[in-house]
């Protein structure tokens, strides 16, 4: 697990060390020796106790990183690294997410194709196009088959993918590379299908025939986790609905062309305007189709008119009035965005036949809209002129276009959005549950989990009418008149999976009787990308082959310790994954959960790329180096958003700069034989041990708390001081200027300081401390024990404050100093140095110091209530002569 610190490894340290090809001097180094490899035999005998395993995010490998990325990932790498110097043997795994919507869209806009099912496979198909053909009409890509289109997919993907892992590397995530996976690999593929074949045995999956979200751009079914309100422009048309005897009823609508597919009027069962229609009939304008005035609790009274129609369907609510009040469905949006070309039933015969025949069949839901209200205006029903208003809108994430609801058949898994599941169990109380058994960081983060949870209204839509995904792993009968029997699915054995239903016949049939009356059919849906994503545990762990006798990593990594991962998808993918493991384990797919939270530009807007203000890492990792991008991610606390800044990065390099110098200065003056701490014997020296013991404490406090940025900034703080006070202090003693006792003190203490320090810095800075570490120590120093304040020298007694004391003194000399205009190497001939008698009693403790590191050969003391160094007289330095140019 980890080296013992040496002390007596020859030093070998560059004459002008530099930031500069670190990355892969090292890169390579770690790769050659496996310094991160998960030792699985020493972590069996070890026992689950000893193992820390990370569900690592797998990365959408769909065209680029950004910093996001790197923040994210850097936050888990600095645990990563703690856990592995804290004895943990560390399950670091990698996988890509290259499966689902984002790549078909990345592939489509790279080679200017699209998937057609229809179409046979070309075994010798190239594309016309390779690169970015953004401006390509959808209309004008090149329609190529499902197989064709899947096999461009993994083209591309293992090219960005390759891309993906050279920045990994480069920023020096600690991964184990030789545990990777990707969410369409054949491994990936048969885990997914088996724990989906679980959930359909065990009746926690179901297909059912119900209106749902659909995206007409990307033609597929969308869950409720992918949906994102917009604002989309739109007018408010008041419409006559008439009765017989009676006035006519108006209702305010933004979507008039959905009038032919009203099924019911609406009102609040209080609504005292409205309760004595309730149980009577209108006939809707243009058609004439009698539909009955209803009441329902869900009805806004304070809206429009106070009464809505409901169309099957034009948003959620309809859904809702539907289910509820059992009405009967008249859809007419289709998947592709029309409205159905057949003139309906319920139209067929009636006042409006030939309007929807000839104006609004096939047209698409903005033409059907402009026909209707010009038919409104003419017949006198449409009162008024539209008005406009901006209305709420669902859009799918990723879609460009607001989302219809079309009734089609889809798989489903249960997740408590519908409050208990088949058995009676209360589901949802289950799985607000299993959130509360897992520790978030931050802790306010489990909130957005529980109110998630608490507010789901339907299950889990897993289906999806693409192409490169996870097939459905579930043929259908076809009776004798070739209708397929969805109640009696064909389903594989885990023994025969990974399985492609529309390539590959179920076991026991031959190819020729697909779609034949009395043969079968397969599922042309593949699952939602999110379905496999859930299982990373799984996958990763290899949870299907353990489940079938193979010795795999899974008893030793599962429940796993850390989920690390964005806010905006604890709705997705956290949830998702405690779903499944809830079904599959009965138990908290892991103990913890980091939640890191957006980058935001400078200013303070989230970078995304439909804003334009993304920043691609690659060229700021090559200006700043690796160690100063991860210096500003490690400043940023978890759950808090970050502002990109360079000026951070910039910070992060000018101490990994002075790590190099400081460390060469400090190692310069030679080694100590024997025990270090027993060397340790100046008061100032055993200050800065007593200060460094303090910070040991306080850094280790920090990562317990996984709170990176304490433990970054006690380090840092007490490095800077080490640097600018303790070594100006000891320098001239350590050169041996008061004898070898004092000097053997001097290098003992710096050595020890460096030696800590660098292994305290090592989880945020690993270029840098490797490199020092490399010059006056064997191994890695990330395989070195992180630093116990058991190991330090205990200097019992001994004053932290004698070297802050002493270094505001040397600072008061040295202002002294500059406001006379003289050099830092001018003699100090007198000077009284005033302060605190506590004070005094400490800068006496280190006079031997002081006098050396401010030249001082007069000095007096003097009671005062703050530090104060005056009447001072000097000697000024001679100027060194310049040497003639060449």
């Amino acid at each position: 697990m980890t080296d013992a610190p040496s002390q007596t490894a020859a030093p070998a340290i560059p004459e002008r060390p530099s930031l500069e090809g670190l990355e892969d001097k090292w890169g390579q180094v770690w790769e050659e020796q496996g310094t991160f490899r998960f030792d699985r035999a020493a972590a069996r005998e070890a026992g689950r106790e000893q193992v820390f395993s990370i569900d690592t995010p797998p990365p959408t490998a769909s065209g680029s990183l950004h910093m996001g990325h790197v923040f994210s990932y850097t936050h888990t790498d600095c645990m990563a690294r703690y856990k592995r110097m804290a004895g943990f043997h560390v399950f670091y795994p990698i996988g890509w997410d290259d499966n689902g919507l984002p790549t078909e869209k990345r592939v489509q806009n790279y080679y200017g194709v699209r998937g057609d099912a229809s179409l046979h496979h070309d075994p010798a198909f190239e594309p016309r196009h390779r690169g970015d053909v953004k401006s390509i009409k959808a209309a004008d890509q090149q329609p190529i088959s499902r197989q064709n289109f899947i096999e461009l997919c993994d083209e591309l993907t293992v090219k960005d993918e390759e891309a993906f892992e050279s920045l990994f590397r480069r920023m020096g995530f600690s991964l184990d590379w030789t545990i990777s996976y990707r969410t369409i690999d054949e491994h990936s593929r048969a885990t997914s299908q088996a724990a989906f074949l679980r959930n359909i045995r065990r009746g926690e999956a179901y297909q059912a025939e119900a209106p749902g979200l659909w995206d007409v751009t990307f033609q597929t079914a969308v869950a409720q986790a992918e949906l994102e309100a917009r604002d989309y422009p739109g007018a408010y048309h008041r419409v006559a609905f008439h009765r017989d005897g009676g006035e006519p009823i108006h209702i305010e609508t933004t979507r008039p062309e959905l009038i032919p597919a009203v099924v019911a009027l609406i009102a609040h069962p209080d609504d005292e305007r409205y309760q004595p229609l309730f149980g009577t009939t209108v006939r809707s304008p243009l058609f004439g189709v009698e539909i009955p005035v209803l009441a329902h609790g869900a009805a806004e009274m304070d809206k429009g008119a106070g009464i809505a129609m409901c169309c099957t369907f034009g948003d959620l609510t309809d859904v809702i009035w539907w289910r509820e009040l059992q009405l009967p469905t008249r859809s007419l949006i289709t998947r592709v965005g029309r409205l159905q070309q057949e003139t309906p039933e319920w139209i067929a015969g009636g006042p409006g036949e030939q309007l929807y025949a000839e104006q609004v069949a096939g047209k698409t839901a903005h033409s059907a809209r402009e026909a209707i209200v010009a038919a409104l205006r003419e017949s006198g029903d449409l009162d008024g002129e539209p008005k406009a208003t901006q209305r709420k809108a669902n859009f799918y994430e990723r879609g460009e276009k607001p989302l219809e609801i079309v009734t089609s058949r889809q798989w489903y898994i249960r997740n408590g959005g519908r409050g208990h599941d088949w058995r009676g169990t209360d589901l949802n109380a289950a799985l607000v549950q299993r959130g509360a058994e897992i520790d978030f960081h931050p802790s306010f983060m489990r909130s957005r989990y529980t109110n998630w949870v608490e507010g789901l209204n339907g299950d889990w839509l897993v289906s999806r009418q693409r192409f490169f995904g996870v097939p459905i792993p579930v043929w259908y009968p076809l009776d004798a008149d070739g209708e397929p029997d969805y109640d009696n699915p064909i389903l594989p054995e885990e023994s025969q999976l990974p399985v492609d239903p529309a390539a590959n016949p179920p076991a026991g049939r031959s190819e020729d009787e697909r779609g034949r009356p009395g043969g079968f059919v397969g599922d042309p849906d593949v699952l939602d990308t999110w379905a496999t994503s859930s299982l990373t545990p799984q996958i990763a762990g290899h949870w299907l082959e353990h489940e079938h006798g193979e010795q795999t990593d899974w008893d030793v990594v599962f429940p796993m310790d850390l989920r690390p991962q964005a806010h905006d998808i604890i709705r997705t993918w956290l949830f998702a994954t405690v779903v499944r493991s809830h079904f599959e384990h009965d138990a908290a797919p892991w103990t913890n959960a980091a939640i890191s939270g957006f980058i935001l530009d400078p200013d303070r807007k989230k970078m995304s790329k439909s804003k334009g203000n993304v920043v691609t890492p690659e060229d700021v990792v090559k200006e700043h180096s690796s160690d100063a991008v991860r210096y500003w991610a490690a400043s940023g606390r978890l759950g808090t958003d970050a502002a990109y800044d360079i000026g951070q990065m910039k910070v992060g390099r000018r101490l990994a700069i002075k790590m190099l110098n400081a460390s060469k200065f400090a190692l310069s003056f030679g080694e100590v034989e024997g025990d270090l701490g027993a060397a340790v014997s100046e008061p100032i020296d055993r200050a800065v041990i007593a200060q460094l013991r303090e910070v040991v404490e306080r850094a280790t406090a920090g990562f317990e708390a996984w709170d990176y940025t304490r433990s970054l900034e006690a380090t840092e703080t007490f490095f800077w001081t080490f640097c600018d006070d303790y070594l100006e202090l000891v320098k001239d003693r350590a050169y041996g200027s008061r004898g070898d006792e004092a000097a053997a003190s001097a290098r003992a203490t710096l050595r020890i300081v460096l030696d800590t320090v660098l292994r305290l810095l090592a989880p945020i800075l690993p270029y840098v401390t490797e490199e020092v570490w490399s010059w006056f120590q064997p191994g890695s120093v990330h395989r070195a024990a992180w630093p116990a304040l058991a190991e330090l020298p205990s200097v019992e007694g001994a004053d932290p404050a004698v070297l802050t004391a002493t270094a505001e003194a040397l600072a008061g000399v040295r202002k002294a100093k500059s406001e006379a205009k003289v050099g830092m190497r001018s003699e100090v001939t007198a000077m009284t140095l005033a302060a605190p008698e506590d004070v005094l009693e400490r800068v006496r403790a280190a006079e031997g110091d002081l006098r050396s590191a401010g030249r001082i050969t007069g000095m007096e003391y003097a009671a005062a209530e703050a530090l104060e160094v005056r009447d001072v007289a000097l000697i000024p330095a001679e100027k060194k002569p310049k040497q003639p140019q060449p």
